[in-house]
């Protein structure tokens, strides 16, 4: 999956030099050392090169990072956060670049991972609304509770006010578990002006349980910020949109064009239509993003081949635990 944890990762990376290259591996690459991957190869791409931070893409980078494949991106480092990645086999998949000198690390975001969200939607509780979320024991692969910042906040957001000129265009929705279906209609927004700035209305947990049911969201408002946030086409979101886009809304951020998907739209509370303002103010504008993929498809994706990803989750958090083990031993051996 590619989730505000992998944006937060690359957005360090970045501040490290002038131009980030992002290798993205196979479909094959992941199935043999970590299990089936939530979304395909070319999903994946498209979603990395959506990330603000990203300049370019190595689509197909081998698993084990090697000096070769530095040099024919012409790196001079490459970065990872502090977990540990391991081979099939358990091998360090960065040994090479580190015995090199030529490897940085950064910060990994507290409170996610790809395992956390997967668990989340297997299962299919409203659990992970509540502040009590199951405590993992690998430090890596089990997840405490995201603590939003305005500081993380701050460095997610763009900081650009919109310029005389820009065409003021306003998407809202429930963003979540961003995915490349969002990044598709956001990318088909973005072509409509020549000066867009999209500003991302989402909508609070508890009034996208209301339209939504079930467990949703899957992520709380404050990782669905960062999510959209991190997108290259966002400039702005306003967090905790009203459901209904009002008047007052559309003339305080002064918009001239309303978007949103082929997706259904349900009624507000009192049964009334939530774009009947910028309807009969004529500009409000249907926009297919030519993609069909959904939250409620990845949830879909992630039940049928359920038992394959528990069983990468027990086998991923087996490897790390053993690396610790074996890091405590080196601890009591040089004491």
């Amino acid at each position: 999956m590619v989730h505000y944890g992998h944006s937060n990762q690359l957005r360090q990376a970045r501040a490290m030099g002038d131009y980030l290259i992002v290798g993205v591996h196979t479909d094959e690459e992941i199935a043999k050392h970590k299990g089936p991957p939530v979304f395909t190869q070319e999903e994946r791409y498209k979603m990395v090169q959506a990330i603000k931070w990203v300049d370019e893409i190595a689509p197909g980078a081998p698993y084990v990072t090697t000096l070769e494949t530095l040099d024919k991106y012409s790196c001079d480092f490459c970065v990872h956060g502090d977990d540990i990645t391991l081979t099939i086999d358990g091998k360090d998949t960065y040994e090479e670049v580190k015995t090199a000198g030529r490897y940085r690390e950064c910060k990994r975001t507290q409170g996610v991972s790809t395992t956390d969200l997967v668990g989340r939607m297997l299962l299919m509780t409203k659990a992970h609304h509540s502040n009590i979320g199951p405590k993992g024991h690998s430090p890596w692969t089990g997840v405490s509770q995201f603590l939003q910042t305005s500081q993380k906040i701050i460095q997610f957001a763009s900081g650009k006010e919109p310029q005389p000129g820009d065409t003021i265009i306003y998407v809202a929705g429930a963003f979540d578990l961003f995915h490349v279906g969002h990044v598709d209609f956001l990318e088909k927004v973005h072509q409509l002006a020549e000066k867009p700035y999209i500003i991302a209305g989402l909508h609070f947990d508890q009034e996208v349980n209301r339209y939504k049911g079930k467990n949703y969201p899957i992520m709380n408002i404050h990782e669905r910020t960062l999510s959209v946030l991190a997108c290259r086409y966002v400039s702005e979101v306003v967090i905790g949109a009203p459901y209904a886009v009002t008047a007052d809304l559309l003339d305080h951020f002064r918009v001239t064009l309303v978007c949103h998907g082929m997706t259904e739209v349900v009624p507000d509370k009192d049964g009334s239509d939530p774009y009947e303002e910028p309807k009969q103010r004529g500009i409000f504008q249907l926009v297919d993003s030519g993609s069909n993929l959904t939250t409620d498809l990845i949830v879909q994706r992630i039940i049928k081949n359920r038992l394959e990803f528990e069983a990468r989750n027990q086998k991923k958090e087996a490897k790390e635990l053993a690396v610790l083990e074996a890091m405590r031993r080196l601890e009591q051996e040089k004491q």
